[in-house]
This record gives structure tokens, C-alpha cells and sequence, in this order.
């Protein structure tokens, strides 16, 4: 497309040509003075044509041309029309010398335009020479209206010719190779025509076999509604083997000039579509990443309450259930809005690049949209995020252990009742006030036994007391009904202890009433209580529930289920003796016919009671043995799922933190071109997409683990926590160094940078960019990947990031003299936001702003300036006219109205949207 300069053509502009160039035509007109009378005959008529559609603007006209410029008068006036400057004052006299002298002067003037006349001389003009007279009016139709055509450094002639070309290659049977066979069928004219004003000629309807039709509605179309004079005949041309060459330029350079607004306006409007295509991009931009930014952060608006709340549940399925709906949040939720997060500070850095190249100001989000917001809004997040996850894993160790308690708790308290069941009913009775002696000291002994067997208790009530404040302290839900049952256990215990002492004062008043007692019987029982409260203590630990978290908790209780089971063959002897004492009552009872009642007067306890308690104890031990080996197999299991999932994790998480540093030496490293670079950071992308598989594996691991209640693994440093917060952190980096190369490639090819400058720039900035004690995205990503408990990694020397000094330092090394006003300026540039760094981006921005050529607000209001045919304003229908549809619309939309001196209704002021499309606010 050319540009509105290069088609715009003024006959008064000076434009000096090359003597070789004149030279070469002069030549070509002397070896043509045997002029081919045809040809002559279509010069005489195009000629005649041109001169007379140039003096009309003078009122007046030639009718033959080697007798109307005889005289030099209408030659000068001609010369003076088409140039638009004076001539000297003609000469007034008829004679001829008088005719030479203004001949000479027309000549002079030619001459002085940088065209050297051979062989015209002014005796032959106003002699009538017909050949040298159409050889100095071809000479003046050269420099005034051919000489000047210049399309893609090419002019005159070949321009011309090229202007054709380029017009008519889209016609069927249109083939522009010269000024004169091309023509002969009409159908180059009707193109020309036709591509400038599809009004005017219905192209299809052409034939090729009608040339003489084509030619002469080329003409009368031309000569009605573009202002050209007919200039030759169309039997002419189609009758002539070789049409006139210079007749047929004429007449097509009136065709060029005659379009030349036409290519003005629409290079303007060519230009106007493409800033008003750039701005709407760029809004369109703007507007995505507003909507894409209130989405994200309303999401973490509403997900931050729901992880602050740390109500807990009451049972140990709700609280589950809230781990269960936290782990989908995880492995659903979060992800896609991780993703999102990225794509937005892609988005924004390739909206802030776009707008750097096309010399718009830089975006700025709505307030609390900035991508430092949503940064701070994200952190938040992640904050309340691992607080919430380590709530609920303390909440579920809490209820597991409220609910072991609380069964022990009941286990006790129902064991305790039973055994106090009818104990106040028995201690105060009144039996002792009318026995006999025999059955008071009996009494007696059974009280002692009683007061024994109530100390051996003393030590389970101290424990439910002991598991009733430890179910409080853990804030048990049932708390109340915990505290009323113990209060009552506690207080009957007291009870009874008033009651015992009660007791024990009464048979002691009547003891000296006492005078025998059965020492087998009183033995028995005094042995068989203990005996048997070993045996109920017994019978309780091995059906006590037990709750474990590793294979030594379970290996301890296994060893003191072992030590417990070598007390058995004393146990039994201790049965035997017992028994042994009831065998010799018997025995006695036998020797001396004592008649026995069958009950031991001072306890409750029989032989068979000691004998079934014994073989429940005896049934009990293979019943926990069978438990403690379950509890073993499964914590053997989880063992192994520990050992999984740190194989697992002591190779993906240093993987992650391989492939940070390779991105990170891709991204300060010189290796090759951009796209070079590009394809490799897109195999490294590819390879870490193809990772995520080992990832899902370790997810199902790490599902395995917390429904197995696993809660520490010794075999690894790494969590699952830390390897998702690396796998994000590394796809977020790919995502950015990807964006950055983009940008890179996006800058070169809008400003032009070959890869040997950017090369260039590159060495330089890495040169300098050596001593940088932050810690590279690399780092922070082995540090959430290692946790507190791995080694301190070393600092990066180069991380795409220079100080000031060094950057200053850079500057200097490139040949800048800088002061401290210009570098404080070229800080602001670089470093917007005041951060202490310069990236490489901003550095290759500084090196390439100040000589790129880009669109600016003068250019577009110079564009609608020839839209509005150079009036101070433009209308809605020039706009509509001018433009496609939707540019159009847009600027009408956008368009202030104008309120200057010359304004009429519906005038719009195309300066300030100028200025406003560029950030200007006053040229």
C-alpha cells in the first residue's frame, strides 16, 4: 500500500532530475523524427487533449498544436498553469523574432526545471515543426506529471507502470506489461477505473473480444466522471499494431493523478484501522484481566472464611468429612484457580509489552486488581490455607483420642458400678445387733475382707477420676454427662468410706462379744480378694482398647503383654493355694463332722467364682494375643506406605528443584536465538507435563496415608504440602519464563532487533548482573520443597536481576554519559515501581524505545485530517464512508463533539481521540 506522501503529486513541487536521464530521452525522440504516422496521429490527439485539459483552468484552449504554440503565448500560460509559478512577462510584438523571444523564455523555464532540451530549438517551434513541437510537449508531460509518480522506490516510467500493476493484478484477463499492447483491449482501462470506483463500470459484464466497446466506455466514463478528457480513439489503438507508447502514458498518468486523493484517503484510513485495531485489542485485554481478576479474587473471598472457620465438630465422622471436603478442595478447587492466577500475570505482562510497542500508556488496573493484590490476596490465602489443614489434623488426633477415652471412661465406670452394686445396702445393715457370737466375729472378718477389697478399688475410681478431667481438658462434647457420673461414682465412693468406718466401729463395740473365728476361712478369704481383684484387673487389661501410631508403640505393648503372660504359672500357683485352703475346710469339716452352710462367712467369694474368673483369663490372653498381632500387621502396613510415599517424594521433589535451576539458567544464559530458547523451554515444558503422572501417584499415596491416620513419616523430609506448593511454583515459573521469552520475541520483531543485538544486549547485561544476593525463584522453590529440616542451598550469582550500580556501570560500558538527573531518568523508565532492580526485559525495552518507529498521535491525527479533506473536524458519514463498519462505530462511539469556530451538527473532534488514544491529554 503507498503511503499518502509518496501518492501525492503537486506540479509545483521542485524536483531536479539527472542530465543523463533527459539526455536519454532526448535520444530516444531524435531517433524517432521518422515518426510512424499512426503514432503521429495519436500523439497529435492525446497531446493536443492534455494541454487543453490544463489551459481550460485558464480559460482557454488549443486547437492545433505546432500552430497555437508558435507564437510562445500559450505555451508560457500552459507552463505557468501546470507549475503554478510566473513566467517572465511575454512579449507583445507579432513579429517573429518577438515569437522566438517567448519560445525562448518557455524554454528557459523547462531548462531551469533540470531538463536539458537536445536538438528543440525555438526557430523549429514557431516555424510549426509538428515532430519537434510534440517532442517539447512530451519533454514537459515527462516533468510535470511523470516525472514525479514514485511507487517503492521506483519513479516515473516504472513507477507508473508498477502503480498499474498493482492495480489490476486482481482483474481476469488484465495483464499490465508495457504502455502500449496491454492497452489495446480496453479491459486495463475499465480495471483501473473499476478498482478506484466499482460505480461507475459493472467489470463482469466485459468481454475481451469487444475492445473497441471497452476502450470507448473507458473513455466516456472517464471523461464524465473523473474530469479526463477523451485523448485518443479506440479504433485507433485497436487498428495499430503497436499503440503509441507516450500517447498511452499521458493519457494513464491522468488517471493516476486523478486517484491520488483517492490512495491518500485510503492509506489514512488503512493506518487509522490499524491503531483503532490495536486499542481495541488492547481493551479487550483490559477487560479480560479485570473480569479474570475479580473472578479470582472473589473465589478467595468467599474460600477464606471457610478455611478461617475452625468451629470443630462434635464426632470424629463430621470432622473427617471436613478433611475429606479440604483434600477436594485441593485436588479440584484449587488447581484451576492456580492456573488462573498465572495465566493473569501472563496476561498482564503481555498487555503492559503490547502497549509499550504500540506507545500507549501502561495499564493500570482497577484499584485492588493490581497483580500485587491479587499476589497479597493469594498469600493470604495459602496462609489460612496450611493453618486450616493443620487445625484439622489436630482436631481429628483430639476426637480419636476424647473418643478412646471416653469408651475407657464408660469401660471403668460400668466395671466400678458393678462392683459397688448393693455394697450400701450391705454396709448398712444392722445384722451385727441380734448374731450371735460366732456370727458377729464372722461379721467382722468379713468386714476386714470388705475394707480390703475396697482399698484394692481405690486405685480405679483415682482413674476414672484421672480420664474424666483429661476428657475435660480436651473439651469433650459430652462432657456434662462425663462430670455427672463421676461426680456420682466419687460421691458414693465417699460414701462408702463413711459407711466402712461406720461399720467397723460397730463390730468393734460387740468384739469382745466374738470369741472364734475360722482362720481357713478368714485365710481364703483375704487371699482369694486380692487374688481376685488381680484377676478382674487382669481380665480388664486384656480387653482394655488400646490405640497406636508405630510399630515400637505396638512392639511395647506386645513385650509387656508377654511379661504379663510369665506371671501366669505364679498366678496359678497363688489359685492353687487357694484352693488348697478351701480343700483343707473340707477336709477339716469332714474329720470332725462339722456341717458347713456352703458359705464363707467372711466373703462373697467361692472356689468356683476364683475358677471361672481364672478360666476367663486363661480364654482372654490367646484373645489379645490375636489383637496386639492385627494391630502389628497393620501398622507394618503403614510403615510401608510410609516408606511409598518417601521413595516417591525423595525423587520428585529434588527433580522439581532440578528443573527450577534449568529454567532459571534458560532464562539468564545466552543459547542461540529466542526461538532457540523457546523450543527448549517448550521440551522443558512438555517434560513437565509429562511429570505430572509421578504426581497423581504420590497424591494416591499420600490418600492412602491420611486415610490410614498416619501422621509422621520419619523417611522423608518431604510432605505433600511441600511438593504441590513446588509443582505450582514450578509450573508458574515455566508459564512466566515462556511469557518472558514471548515478550522478548514480541519486542525484537516490533522494534527490529536482529539476534546479533540482542545477543549483544544479552553478554552485556549478564556481564554485569554477577553479584546479587537475593534469592532466585529457584531457591524459594528448594526451600518449600525441603522443608525447615534440609540443607541451606547456596545463593544464585546470576539471576536476570541488576542493581542499580551495576546497571549504571552497564550504561557506562555502552557508551552513555551519564549524569545523575539522566539516570534518574532512565531509572523511572526501567524501574516504574520503584523496586531496587532492573530486569532483562526492561533493559532490552530501554535499548530499543528511543529509536523505534511506532504509530504516534500526530501520525493518526494526520490520517483523519485527510479523512476530513484537512478540516478541523470530522463527520459521522466520513467516518462511516472512510472506515470499515466496526472501526468506524468505534470512533463515533469514542469521539467527542466539536465545538470550534466552523463547527456544523454532527461534527466530531478527531485531535483530542487522537491524543486520547496514546494517553495525551493536550498535544
Amino acid at each position: 500500500m503507498m503511503t499518502a506522501v509518496e501518492t501525492q503529486v503537486q506540479y509545483n513541487t521542485t524536483y531536479t532530475v539527472t542530465t543523463d536521464e533527459y539526455m536519454i530521452q532526448e535520444e530516444d525522440w531524435d531517433r524517432d523524427l521518422l515518426l510512424d504516422p499512426a503514432w503521429e496521429k495519436q500523439q497529435r490527439k492525446t497531446f493536443t487533449a492534455w494541454c487543453n485539459s490544463h489551459l481550460r483552468k485558464a480559460g482557454t484552449q488549443i486547437d492545433n498544436i505546432e500552430e497555437d504554440f508558435r507564437n510562445g503565448l500559450k505555451l508560457m500560460l500552459l507552463l505557468e498553469v501546470i507549475s503554478g509559478e510566473r513566467l517572465p512577462k511575454p512579449d507583445k510584438g507579432k513579429m517573429r523574432f518577438h515569437k522566438i523571444a517567448n519560445v525562448n523564455k518557455a524554454l528557459d523555464f523547462i531548462c531551469s526545471k533540470g531538463v536539458k532540451l537536445v536538438s528543440i530549438g525555438a526557430e523549429e517551434i514557431v516555424d510549426g515543426n509538428v515532430k519537434m513541437t510534440l517532442g517539447m510537449i512530451w519533454t514537459i508531460i515527462l516533468r510535470f506529471a511523470i516525472q514525479d509518480i514514485s511507487v517503492e522506490e521506483t519513479s516515473a516510467k516504472e513507477g507508473l507502470l508498477l502503480w498499474c500493476q498493482r492495480k489490476t493484478a486482481p482483474y481476469r484477463n488484465v495483464n499490465v506489461q508495457n504502455f502500449h499492447i496491454s492497452w489495446k483491449d480496453g479491459l486495463a482501462l475499465c480495471a483501473l477505473i473499476h478498482r478506484h470506483r466499482p460505480d461507475l463500470i459493472d467489470y463482469a459484464k466485459l468481454r475481451k473480444d469487444d475492445p473497441i466497446g471497452n476502450l470507448n466506455t473507458a473513455f466516456e466514463v472517464a471523461e464524465k466522471y473523473l474530469d479526463i478528457p477523451k485523448m485518443l480513439d479506440a479504433e485507433d489503438i485497436v487498428n495499430t499494431p503497436k499503440p503509441d507508447e507516450k500517447a498511452i502514458m499521458t493519457y494513464v498518468s491522468c488517471f493516476y493523478h486523478a486517484f491520488a486523493g483517492a490512495e491518500q484517503a485510503e492509506t489514512a484510513a488503512n493506518r487509522i484501522c490499524k491503531v483503532l485495531a490495536v486499542n481495541q485489542e488492547n481493551e479487550r485485554l483490559m477487560e479480560e484481566y479485570e473480569k479474570l481478576a475479580s473472578e479470582l479474587l472473589e473465589w478467595i473471598r468467599r474460600t477464606v472464611p471457610w478455611l478461617e472457620n475452625r468451629v470443630a465438630e462434635q464426632t470424629m465422622r463430621a470432622m473427617q468429612q471436613k478433611l475429606e471436603d479440604f483434600r477436594d478442595y485441593r485436588r479440584v478447587h484449587k488447581p484451576p484457580r492456580v492456573q488462573e492466577k498465572c495465566q493473569l500475570e501472563i496476561n498482564f505482562n503481555t498487555l503492559q509489552t503490547k502497549l509499550r510497542l504500540s506507545n500507549r500508556p501502561a495499564f493500570m488496573p482497577s484499584e485492588g486488581k493490581m497483580v500485587s493484590d491479587i499476589a497479597n490476596a493469594w498469600k493470604g490465602l495459602e496462609q489460612v490455607e496450611k493453618g486450616y489443614e493443620e487445625w484439622l489434623l489436630t482436631e481429628i488426633r483430639r476426637l480419636e483420642r476424647l473418643d478412646h477415652l471416653a469408651e475407657k471412661f464408660k469401660q471403668k465406670c460400668s466395671l466400678h458400678e458393678s462392683w459397688t452394686a448393693g455394697k450400701e445396702d450391705l454396709l448398712s445393715k444392722k445384722d451385727y445387733e441380734s448374731a450371735s457370737l460366732m456370727e458377729i466375729r464372722a461379721l467382722m472378718r468379713k468386714h476386714e475382707a470388705f475394707e480390703s477389697d475396697l482399698a484394692a478399688h481405690q486405685d480405679r475410681v483415682e482413674q476414672i477420676a484421672a480420664i474424666a478431667q483429661e476428657l475435660n481438658e480436651l473439651d469433650y462434647h459430652d462432657a456434662a454427662t462425663v462430670n455427672a457420673r463421676c461426680q456420682g461414682i466419687c460421691d458414693q465412693w465417699d460414701n462408702l468410706g463413711t459407711l466402712t468406718q461406720k461399720r467397723r466401729d460397730a463390730l468393734e463395740r460387740v468384739e469382745k462379744l466374738w470369741e472364734t473365728i475360722d482362720q481357713l476361712y478368714l485365710e481364703f478369704a483375704k487371699r482369694a480378694a486380692p487374688f481376685n481383684n488381680w484377676m478382674d484387673g487382669a481380665m480388664e487389661d486384656l480387653q482394655d482398647m488400646f490405640i497406636v501410631h508405630s510399630i515400637e508403640e505396638i512392639q511395647s505393648l506386645i513385650t509387656a503383654h508377654d511379661q504379663f503372660k510369665a506371671t501366669l504359672p505364679e498366678a496359678d500357683k497363688e489359685r492353687s493355694a487357694i484352693m488348697g485352703i478351701m480343700n483343707e475346710i473340707m477336709k477339716i469339716a469332714q474329720t470332725y463332722g462339722i456341717k458347713l452352710s456352703g458359705i464363707n462367712p467372711y466373703t462373697i467369694l467361692s472356689s468356683q467364682d476364683i475358677s471361672n474368673k481364672w478360666e476367663t483369663v486363661k480364654q482372654l490372653v490367646p484373645l489379645r494375643d490375636q489383637m496386639l498381632q492385627e494391630e502389628f500387621a497393620r501398622q507394618q502396613a503403614n510403615e510401608r506406605l510410609r516408606r511409598q510415599f518417601a521413595a516417591q517424594a525423595n525423587i520428585i521433589g529434588p527433580w522439581i528443584q532440578t528443573k527450577m535451576e534449568e529454567i532459571g539458567h534458560v532464562s539468564v544464559d545466552i543459547a542461540g536465538s529466542l526461538e532457540e530458547q523457546m523450543n527448549n523451554l517448550k521440551t522443558y515444558e512438555q517434560n513437565i507435563i509429562n511429570y505430572k503422572s509421578n504426581i497423581d501417584k504420590l497424591e494416591g499415596d499420600h490418600q492412602l496415608i491420611q486415610e490410614a491416620i498416619i501422621f509422621d513419616n520419619k523417611h522423608t523430609n518431604y510432605t505433600m504440602e511441600h511438593i504441590r506448593v513446588g509443582w505450582e511454583q514450578l509450573l508458574t515459573t515455566m508459564a512466566r519464563t515462556i511469557n518472558e521469552v514471548e515478550n522478548q520475541i514480541l519486542t525484537r520483531d516490533a522494534k527490529g532487533i536482529s539476534q546479533e543485538q540482542l545477543n549483544e544486549f544479552r553478554a552485556s547485561f549478564n556481564h554485569f548482573d554477577r553479584v546479587s544476593e537475593r534469592h532466585t525463584e529457584t531457591e524459594r522453590a528448594r526451600q518449600t520443597l525441603s522443608g525447615q529440616n534440609c540443607p541451606d542451598y547456596a545463593r544464585s550469582k546470576r539471576n536476570g536481576r541488576m542493581d542499580p550500580d551495576d546497571f549504571r556501570a552497564c550504561l557506562i560500558s555502552m557508551g552513555y554519559d551519564l549524569g545523575e538527573v539522566e539516570f534518574a531518568r532512565i531509572m523511572t523508565l526501567v524501574d516504574p515501581n520503584n523496586t531496587g532492580v532492573v530486569t532483562f526485559q526492561a533493559f532490552i525495552d530501554f535499548m530499543t524505545r528511543e529509536t523505534a518507529e511506532t504509530d504516534t498521535a500526530e501520525q493518526v491525527m494526520a490520517s483523519f485530517k485527510i479523512l476530513a479533506s484537512d478540516k478541523a473536524y470530522i463527520t459521522v458519514d466520513e467516518l462511516r464512508r472512510e472506515l470499515p463498519p466496526e472501526q468506524a462505530e468505534y470512533c463515533i462511539s469514542r469521539m467527542t463533539k466539536y465545538i470550534g469556530p466552523e463547527a456544523i451538527p454532527g461534527a466530531l473532534d478527531y485531535i483530542s481521540f487522537s491524543s486520547a488514544l496514546y494517553g495525551e491529554s493536550d498535544l
